[in-house]
């Protein structure tokens, strides 16, 4: 199966829009209304840097397969660049098929062209495929770090005077 991955554009808001929805019944939450995800995926997309777009879309046969949503942050380790996977999601009729494996292969070009020195990414703990894909992929688990968030109540709080 051959897989094409690219950054996206503003043309493929439709795209990801489907990835978006389809996202958000995967991670447990509740279906999202594809009005609006559309709405923010033109919003988003039409605020893309071109040095560094937020999504790379996967394509198996014209149709969109796969989603990579990335952020790119200073400084990381000896003054290089790092690369914030956010969400690396597949479709599940193309799962296992080498879709991962391509978006991964994308971005970790890409960081060695642009002197991004690593990519780091979390996944939940219940997501035992993703954790099986990642291991595949030689990452490393690490356990310095614990992953915090502000968010409803207390980040308004936070963002009192």
């Amino acid at each position: 199966m051959a897989v094409d991955v690219r950054w996206a554009t503003t043309g493929d808001a439709a795209a990801l829009t489907v990835m978006l929805c389809e996202m958000a019944v995967h991670y447990r939450q509740p279906p999202l209304d594809s009005a609006r995800a559309m709405a923010a995926a033109r919003k988003w997309l039409g605020e893309e840097s071109t040095a560094y777009p937020h999504f790379a879309l996967a394509f198996v046969d014209g149709e969109v397969a796969g989603l990579a949503s990335v952020a790119i942050a200073h400084p990381g380790i000896d003054l290089e660049r790092l690369m914030f996977l956010k969400d690396l999601f597949v479709r599940e009729d193309v799962r296992n098929a080498g879709v991962g494996r391509a978006l991964i292969g994308f971005l970790a070009g890409h960081c060695q062209r642009d002197g991004i020195g690593r990519i780091d990414f979390t996944t939940e703990d219940w997501n035992e495929g993703a954790l099986r894909f990642y291991a595949g992929l030689g990452a490393e688990r690490h356990g310095q770090k614990i992953f915090l968030r502000l968010s409803g109540e207390a980040l308004e709080a936070a963002a009192r005077p």
